[in-house]
C-alpha cells in the first residue's frame, strides 16, 4: 500500500513551482514577484527563470525574501537539444544548486552538438533537484520525447499561463500514457507567471510536510507528498479492493481515471464524501482523482499504483 499523504505528520503549504522575472523574460523584479505570491497566501515558491545565455544562465537568489512565514525554492527553466519538432526542450527544475553547470544554450532555439533534453534533466536530478517535463501541450511534445526523459519526477499536467496565453495547459495525455508504460511519475500545476498577462495565481501544489523550509518541501515534493490544484481542496482519499471514498472541499464532480478509456464519475451537488466504486479498473495498474466545483475549478491527486 502506498503511503496516506493525508496521514503525515505535518500539513499542506501552498505553492508555486513555476515562475519568472526580470532576471529572464518576466515583467516584474525577483523581490515584487516574492510579494506579490506572499500576498495571495502562499506558502512558497520556486523562482524558475530562463537558464539560458541570453538570460546569462541565472538561477536567481530568492533567499532574502524569505521570513518565517514564506519560503523560496531556488530553480530554473532548463533548456537545451532538440524534441522532435525541432524546438528547444523545457525541464522544470527545482532544488538546483547555485553552481548547477550551464549547457551549451544560447537562446531559445536548439543548435547542433548540444546536451540533450534527456541528459540535462538527468544532471538536474543527480544535483537534487525535483524535475519536471514542462507544459507537454504547449511544447508539441511527443509520446517519444516524454519517454526519452527517464530521468524526471513529474509531468506538469497544468499551467496556468498556457492556459491564458494559448489554451494550451494540459499535459494529461502524456502523464497517462508514462503511467501506463510503468513509469512512477508525479503530476504538478503551476502557473508559469510571467506578469505580462493573466498567468498568475492559477494552478498550485499542495505540499505535505513537517516544516515549511526548502529542504522538508523538497523531499516531499520528490517522494509524491503532495496534490495539485486550480482551486479545490482534497482532504482524504481512502482506496479500497472495490471503491475509493474522496474527501474533498464541495464539489460538483469526482472522477476516477484509470488506463486507456478507463474512469468513473459522480457527478452531484456540495459533494464532499464521495464513493467511487472501482470494477471498471479491474485491468488498470494505476488510478488517480480528478474533482471539479461549481466554478470549473479543478484538484488532481498524484498516481495511485494498485
Amino acid at each position: 500500500m502506498q503511503t496516506d499523504i493525508f496521514s503525515l505528520p505535518g500539513k499542506f503549504w501552498r505553492g508555486n513551482l513555476h515562475t519568472h522575472s526580470t532576471r529572464s523574460d518576466g515583467a516584474l523584479e525577483p523581490a515584487e514577484v516574492c510579494r506579490r505570491y506572499k500576498a495571495e497566501g502562499y506558502d512558497f515558491i520556486a523562482l524558475t527563470d530562463h537558464f539560458i545565455g541570453r538570460y546569462d544562465y541565472p538561477i536567481t537568489d530568492t533567499t532574502d525574501f524569505r521570513d518565517v512565514d514564506f519560503t523560496t525554492i531556488l530553480g530554473a527553466e532548463l533548456h537545451s537539444g532538440a524534441m522532435e519538432n525541432g524546438e528547444l526542450w523545457h525541464i522544470l527544475a527545482v532544488g538546483l544548486p547555485p553552481d548547477f553547470a550551464r549547457p551549451d544554450a544560447p537562446d531559445f532555439y536548439a543548435t547542433p552538438y548540444q546536451e540533450s533534453g534527456p541528459a540535462l534533466a538527468a544532471r538536474a536530478c543527480a544535483s537534487g533537484a525535483f524535475v519536471a517535463v514542462a507544459h507537454p501541450e504547449w511544447s508539441g511534445l511527443t509520446t517519444a520525447d516524454a519517454r526519452s526523459i527517464e530521468a524526471a519526477h513529474a509531468v506538469e499536467v497544468y499551467n496556468h499561463g498556457c492556459a491564458t496565453g494559448c489554451d494550451r495547459p494540459h499535459g494529461f495525455y502524456t502523464l497517462d500514457q508514462l503511467l501506463t508504460e510503468g513509469r512512477k511519475l508525479t503530476l504538478c500545476a503551476t502557473d508559469d507567471a510571467h506578469f505580462s498577462e493573466p498567468d498568475h495565481f492559477g494552478g498550485w501544489v499542495m505540499v505535505k510536510s513537517k516544516e515549511n523550509t526548502p529542504e522538508a518541501l523538497l523531499e516531499a515534493l520528490k517522494a509524491g507528498s503532495y496534490y495539485s490544484s486550480t482551486g479545490p481542496e482534497l482532504y482524504g482519499l481512502h482506496w479500497g479492493y472495490r471503491s475509493v471514498i474522496v474527501e474533498s472541499s464541495a464539489v460538483r464532480s469526482v472522477i476516477v481515471q484509470g488506463q486507456g478509456s478507463a474512469a468513473v464519475a459522480m457527478h452531484g451537488h456540495s459533494m464532499t464524501r464521495t464513493g467511487v466504486a472501482l470494477e471498471r479498473f479491474k485491468n488498470s495498474g494505476w488510478l488517480r482523482v480528478t474533482v471539479i466545483d461549481a466554478a470549473g475549478n479543478r484538484a488532481w491527486s498524484n498516481p495511485f499504483w494498485r
